[in-house]
């Protein structure tokens, strides 16, 4: 992918003659692109796979592979589809540059290329994959805030649910345990009272940063509501969810949490779920895992408590 640097970027040609390749590198480096060679187009294929490539300059006729057999295969990996490339032919017929933008081509060059255009057609080419790069970019961190709770920085509701479906049914057809853990921090309300509301989401901040410490990698925290967290922790039965449970337990209660407004000394319930039968739902998981925490809540806070789905 091309970084969004000074550099032009840089370009691949793939020609079986060493004249034409030698002609097209000298202009392309004297406007400042990286150039790299392949003399077939089997050899393309292996330059693109490993290099960091803006575009291609992709000749037609070629040994081993044509060029309408390497561009079907390079549209055809989903590492290289959207490279683009221009192809270089001294064939003139509509027919061969239909069928390369058919394949997916970028532009057609005929060969020998009067340098203007052969810049002005690379320039085009790598401005391309500069905004699919850029538009890529863009689409991932929407998607990212899409599913992250803005206070805490943890996947939100929306995330949770998408997820908790997801290993619900893993679960179900793999037979492994499934833990879900519902926390809630306890007597928020007097909190935000002595705090005031931004006080409480300083609280709710660093709640969530001692918890991210001491889940595992493969488990998924995030932000229920409000001031109840969830945790799913896959492969892990009642003995687990207990030990996970009382680490999350004392990662808050041990030290008081500081804002701006003051110091707070908090502690969390929680309730567990864990499935273990091939019948359990969505709904019996949260439905347990509440009943938990409503009881771990009664028991006097600052506590675990672990049950499995009826």
């Amino acid at each position: 992918m091309m970084t969004l640097d000074a550099r032009p970027g840089t370009v691949l040609v793939a020609d079986d003659s060493p004249t034409v390749r030698a002609v097209v590198r000298l202009e392309l480096e004297a406007a400042g692109y990286d150039v790299l060679e392949a003399e077939d187009g089997r050899a393309a294929l292996d330059v693109a796979a490993e290099a960091d490539l803006d575009a291609i300059l992709l000749d037609i006729e070629m040994p081993v592979l044509d060029g309408l057999e390497t561009i079907a295969e390079l549209k055809a990996d989903p590492t290289t589809a959207d490279l683009p490339v221009v192809f270089l032919s001294s064939r003139d017929s509509g027919q061969d540059v239909v069928g390369a933008l058919r394949l997916g081509a970028h532009d057609y060059l005929r060969k020998p290329p009067e340098p203007a255009e052969l810049l002005a057609r690379v320039a085009a080419a790598v401005e391309v994959r500069r905004l699919r790069a850029e538009l890529q970019q863009r689409t991932d961190e929407l998607d990212r805030m899409s599913r992250t709770d803005h206070l805490t920085g943890l996947a939100n509701r929306r995330r949770l649910d998408a997820e908790l479906g997801a290993a619900v049914t893993s679960t179900r057809e793999h037979a492994f345990p499934l833990s879900v853990l519902l926390l809630d921090v306890d007597l928020f309300k007097s909190v935000n009272d002595r705090l005031g509301h931004e006080g409480g989401d300083e609280v709710l901040r660093e709640v969530a940063v001692r918890l991210r410490g001491k889940v595992r990698a493969e488990d998924l925290l995030g932000r229920w509501g409000g001031e109840e967290l969830l945790v799913l922790a896959p492969q892990t039965g009642v003995t687990g969810a207990g030990v996970l449970c009382e680490r999350l337990r004392t990662a808050v209660s041990g030290s008081p949490v500081s804002a701006r407004a003051g110091t707070v000394t908090v502690t969390v319930s929680i309730g567990a779920a864990v499935v273990t039968s091939p019948g359990a739902e969505v709904d019996s998981v949260l439905r347990t895992a509440d009943e938990r925490l409503y009881a771990a809540k009664a028991a006097g806070r600052d506590c675990c408590l672990v049950a499995p789905v009826s």
